[in-house]
């Protein structure tokens, strides 16, 4: 399956957490991890969730992670044409299953789009990246995936990860799901203590 980890940065103690979305249920195979403007992340998440229930009304099937990526995509780069309009200010990681396989897809303002085996985006997304390079394997378990991305997410952020903040969702054959706080808090427990040299 595809996990998504993502840390909501929290700029002050009177925010509540759960306030701050950035992760979101497309359809029961697609998730999609946002950073950026966060109002603009709404609007493609919208987007996206119309173009999965018609692709369902239309042939009766699940859209395929592929052809919803790339109507997002075309969408989105749509708005680079234009005076008057300005491009959706957000990257978007969309993960899913389908029969096609797993998919991971990494997306930017302009429209175009990529796939990975792991990836990042946002303001740490140089570090996460560099983590994976080192530290990825093929056919990992999803319990390993988690521990990785937690720690890609905890070396972008140089310190320890702020329980509250921190969400995680994953996506496979059984469906989109995200860990509750007591299961997140868990699997940051199992990450060994930061060495601050």
């Amino acid at each position: 399956g595809v996990v998504l980890v993502c840390d909501k940065r929290i700029a002050s103690r009177l925010i509540i957490p759960e306030s701050i979305e950035k992760m979101f249920k497309i359809d029961d195979h697609v998730g999609i991890a946002t950073s950026g403007l966060v109002a603009d992340a709404r609007q493609l998440v919208a987007r996206a969730r119309v173009e999965a229930q018609i692709n369902r009304i239309t042939y009766a099937a699940t859209v395929p992670v592929d052809i919803l990526t790339k109507k997002i995509c075309d969408f989105k780069q749509s708005f680079t044409q234009y005076g008057g309009s300005r491009p959706f200010g957000t990257a978007l990681l969309i993960g899913g299953v389908d029969d096609d396989g797993i998919h991971l897809f990494e997306t930017d303002p302009s429209g175009a789009y990529q796939s990975y085996h792991a990836g990042g985006i946002g303001s740490g997304r140089s570090t996460v990246c560099d983590f994976f390079e080192s530290n990825w394997k093929k056919n990992m378990t999803l319990n390993a995936a988690i521990k990785l991305g937690l720690e890609a997410l905890r070396t972008s952020l140089d310190s320890e990860l702020n329980r509250e903040a921190v969400e995680i969702a994953i996506v496979d054959k059984d469906g989109y799901r995200t860990l509750n706080r007591e299961d997140v808090n868990k699997n940051i427990d199992k990450l060994k203590p930061l060495d601050n040299d």
